[in-house]
């Protein structure tokens, strides 16, 4: 008893637990990401389709060109579309959209279903908020209304994302979210955070509210502290039995070091919509240690990302 209090606290072996927990190269880091997401995966069962890079190069690629149901997730992508034609001038932010109570999805999540008090009216911007952090399905319409799901489709593939498309309906204002696969989805957020998707200016919008304090908290981001989530930009999707989240991390200076894409489906509980479903549990468990495995490499890309500086406050 009395060898194992020594071992335990000696500083040898503290020493080395430090390096495996924040390892020192690149390479180190990806073995680390790729046996945490291994243990966790294989723990919460279930089919899942991922890919994981580490400073540009992969850690995890399962299944990553395989289609798969997006869900929420391609809402990322669809926020491209309409920041696109912010920047060609074709839309702004401060242009409003009406909200009659025939375009609030019935029985959806988000916050629109609350109000009660339609008609009413929201800024691109406040449905872009809202559509990106609580991830409002009614502004899935709302969007539909200055992107159609054709242009949407069309937009992405000019950018070159073929298989991350939305799936037109009868309406052409309205569509289902449609499939990606986990490779595109991380090559799309790396190409936003590279800068080659939209000007520097609708950029750091989109990054801005994904990494914001009310964007989602059930996965990753869970067990973390404020600081930590806010290194963070994430997105996630979920219906039936598919839990999917995908997202940046960024080095201590703010430049993008680990983007992560992982969609899963097929475990135990799908009617558990909430952070005890077993992939939303594997995820909470990968954050932190994914986090803390970048800690001790350096970021890529010519710019750096920090996050906004946050003051709380109490009325007033």
């Amino acid at each position: 008893m009395a060898a194992g209090t020594v071992l335990a606290g000696s500083p040898a072996l503290a020493q080395e637990t430090d390096i495996e927990a924040s390892p020192a190269t690149p390479d180190r880091v990806r073995q680390k990401v790729k046996r945490v997401y291994d243990k966790l995966a294989g723990e919460a069962g279930g089919i899942w389709n991922s890919y994981i890079s580490v400073a540009g190069e992969a850690a995890v690629d399962v299944a990553s060109d395989e289609i798969v149901e997006a869900y929420s997730v391609n809402k990322v992508a669809v926020a491209v579309t309409l920041m696109d034609k912010i920047d060609r001038g074709l839309l702004t932010l401060d242009q409003q959209v009406q909200v009659p109570a025939s375009i609030v999805v019935p029985g959806g999540d988000g916050i629109i279903i609350l109000d009660k008090a339609y008609p009413s009216a929201f800024t691109l911007g406040h449905v872009l908020s809202l559509f990106l952090t609580v991830s409002d399905d009614t502004c899935v319409r709302l969007v539909g209304l200055v992107v159609p799901a054709a242009e949407i489709n069309q937009i992405l593939v000019t950018k070159g994302f073929p298989k991350t498309q939305v799936t037109p309906v009868a309406n052409p204002n309205r569509y289902f979210l449609g499939k990606t696969t986990p490779r595109e989805t991380h090559d799309l957020l790396q190409a936003l955070v590279a800068g080659t998707l939209l000007s520097p200016a609708s950029t750091d919008y989109l990054l801005g509210i994904l990494r914001s304090p009310v964007a989602f908290t059930d996965g990753i981001r869970r067990e973390m502290s404020s600081a930590d989530r806010a290194r963070i930009v994430t997105k996630a999707g979920w219906l039936n039995d598919g839990r999917n989240e995908a997202g940046i991390m960024f080095d201590s200076t703010g430049k993008p070091v680990l983007t992560y894409s992982m969609f899963a489906h097929g475990q135990a509980s799908p009617e558990d919509f909430g952070a005890t479903h077993p992939v939303r549990q594997a995820n909470a468990k990968m954050g932190p240690k994914f986090l803390r495995a970048v800690d001790k490499i350096a970021g890529t890309g010519a710019r750096a990302f920090r996050a906004p500086a946050r003051q709380q406050y109490n009325g007033n």
